[in-house]
C-alpha cells in the first residue's frame, strides 16, 4: 500500500513532522524508551500506527525540567516543514500556557 493511501502514519516519522525532535532517529529514540503514550497506552514502537484522534502523551526536555505535552493529532504530516506548518499537526491539550 502506497503512502498517499494510508489513513496512517508511523509514530516516529509523525513526531519527526511535529518537530518534536531533530531527526527522525531521535523521535524514534524517544518512542523506544518508552517516552510516548498513545490513548493511555505506553508504546515502545516506533513503527506503530498514528491516526487522526489519537492522544499522544509524551515529556519534552530533561528528566529534572521535562514538560508533559498531551497532544491530540489533526493530521499526518506530508513533510518536515516550519515550525508554524508543525502546529496545524496536533492540538495542545496540556492545560498550560506554555504551549
Amino acid at each position: 500500500m502506497e503512502s498517499e493511501d494510508q489513513d496512517w502514519q508511523r509514530l516516529d516519522k509523525w513526531l519527526w513532522c511535529a518537530r518534536v525532535a531533530k531527526s527522525r532517529a531521535a523521535c524514534a529514540r524517544i518512542v523506544e524508551k518508552g517516552g510516548v503514550r498513545v490513548n493511555r497506552q505506553p508504546t515502545d514502537k516506533p513503527h506503530y500506527k498514528l491516526r487522526p484522534g489519537d492522544v499522544l502523551t509524551f515529556a519534552l526536555g530533561s528528566a529534572e525540567r521535562g514538560v508533559v505535552r498531551v497532544w491530540r493529532v489533526l493530521a499526518l504530516g506530508d513533510r518536515r516543514g516550519p515550525a508554524s506548518e508543525a502546529r496545524l499537526l496536533f492540538e495542545d491539550m496540556s492545560g498550560d500556557s506554555a504551549a
